[in-house]
Parts: C-alpha cells; structure tokens; sequence
C-alpha cells in the first residue's frame, strides 16, 4: 500500500489530482489512501515535499528530478537513434558487472501494462559457452518441432545446423557475442519496451546489442534450454545479442521516408 506522512503533507491534492487509479482523496485538508491501487508511483514522483511513499519498494532509489541534471538534449537524442546499429561482430571482451546493472536497469524503469512490472531478465555471459553448447545439442530436436509449426524457420535452421558441424567456430546465432540477454514477459509489449531502453542504455555504455528473432524461436521450441534460463511457462518477449562492437560505424545509415498520415 501507499503511505502517505500526514505530518508532512501541505494538502496540494497534486498526488489526488494526478493518481489513474482514483486511490486517492482529500480529507480535513490532507490526502489519503482509500484503497489498493497499481502502485505506479505517480503520487511518490509528483509530492513538492516527498511525503508519499510505498514501503514494498526500495525508496532508497528515488531521485529528485532537477531539469537540468536529468533533461535529455532532443537533438543528441535523436542521433543516437539514427546511430545505432545491429551488431554482428564483437570484441572478446565480457561487459562489466556495474555496466550490466545500469543495462538492466534501463529496463527494470520501463512502463508495464498496469505496473506489473512483471519482466523477467536473464543475462547469460559467464555460463553462456554452456548455454551454447545446449542450444547445438538440442537443434536437432528443435529442427523437427519447427518442420510441421514454422517450415521456413526448420529449413533455415537446418542450414545453419550443418555450417555449426563443419565448423563449430562459425556460429550464425550468437555471432561471437560475450553476453546473451533474454527478457521474458506475459505481455510481450512490455518485453519489447524494456529492450529498446535496454539497447539503448548500452550504447551509451559502449555496448551494441543485436536483436534475435531466431533465438527466440530456438527457446520457443526447446523446453529444456526454457528449464536451463530458469524461465519455463513464460513467453519470451525478447532475445539480444550484447557486447562491445569489434566494428566502427562512421556515420548513420539511410532510411526510406517516414509513412506518416497528418490528419
């Protein structure tokens, strides 16, 4: 529940005036809870005197907007999304564990359908010759699920499949990367937002991520590599490829116009 310090609300009704879930009133001048609610944190973010709180979560985290600390340059903004670029070539060179954490932070603030914050993250970087490993082992298994469910996907794998027995070296799925992120969720919107924060937290950390609609399928069919990640029964909203580049782009690339209706 959300606690509100009476001794310290001034009675502004901003946290009333601005909670979505009508959780809030005013009485003899000061708000109060009245029922259950999302927990968002609006009326946390919102109070002048930071007299709101909710105690499930760690209130150690929250920090005082100041514009000018916190305001992202629109123009840099912009071009840093221009930039980016999926990587397929990275340096041997594992991210570092403080790094990581700002990563995934990125994606643990990211909004959720109705606050439920209930995106499960699994980053695989000092066991992921292991995960590899498992992952060729169970292809062939995985081949035959795919040739009924998805044929073109089961023709591509296979071909990918015998360039791994030829050369075990050229891996056309994790591309040499040091790290491999999978984000699972019940809505996969909300997977999809926290990986756009996510890749784009890690180029401003150095990083390049690479998103995998292949791997996604792998862990769709393979169960036990679901059972491995620790993530059974839940649907995978996102798999990424994450590391330092071992390339250097030099200036963004073309896009066609903007399909855009101004009505």
């Amino acid at each position: 529940m959300v606690e509100i310090k009476k001794e310290t609300c001034i009675g502004c009704g901003a946290c009333v005036r601005d909670c979505p879930g009508n959780a809030l009133r005013m009485t003899d001048e000061r708000a109060e809870v009245i029922r259950p609610c999302i927990q968002c944190g609006h009326c946390v973010a919102i109070c002048p005197v930071n007299a709101v709180a909710i105690p499930e979560y760690d209130m150690e985290e929250v920090e005082a907007y100041e514009r000018s600390t916190f305001a992202i340059d629109p123009v840099q903004y912009l071009h840093a999304v221009k930039f980016r670029r999926s990587i397929r070539n990275y340096k041997d060179i594992p991210l570092e564990r403080d790094k990581v954490q700002r990563i995934l932070d990125a994606g643990r603030y990211t909004a959720t359908a109705k606050n439920q914050q209930a995106c499960r993250f699994v980053f695989v970087q000092d066991r992921l010759p292991e995960f590899k490993e498992l992952v060729w082992k169970e292809m062939p298994d995985i081949i035959g699920k795919l040739k009924e469910a998805a044929p073109d996907y089961a023709r591509a794998f296979e071909l990918f499949y015998r360039k791994y027995q030829r050369n075990p070296d050229e891996d056309t799925f994790f591309f040499n990367t040091p790290s491999f992120l999978v984000i699972a969720a019940p809505n996969p919107l909300d997977g999809g937002l926290a990986a756009a924060n996510i890749e784009n937290m890690a180029a401003a950390e150095g990083a390049g991520a690479l998103y995998s609609g292949y791997m996604m399928r792998v862990l769709e069919a393979g169960v036990s590599l679901k059972a491995w990640l620790g993530i059974e029964g839940m649907p995978v909203a996102c798999c990424m490829l994450l590391g330092y580049p071992n390339v250097r782009y030099r200036r963004t690339a073309p896009r066609r116009k903007a399909d855009i209706l101004w009505i």
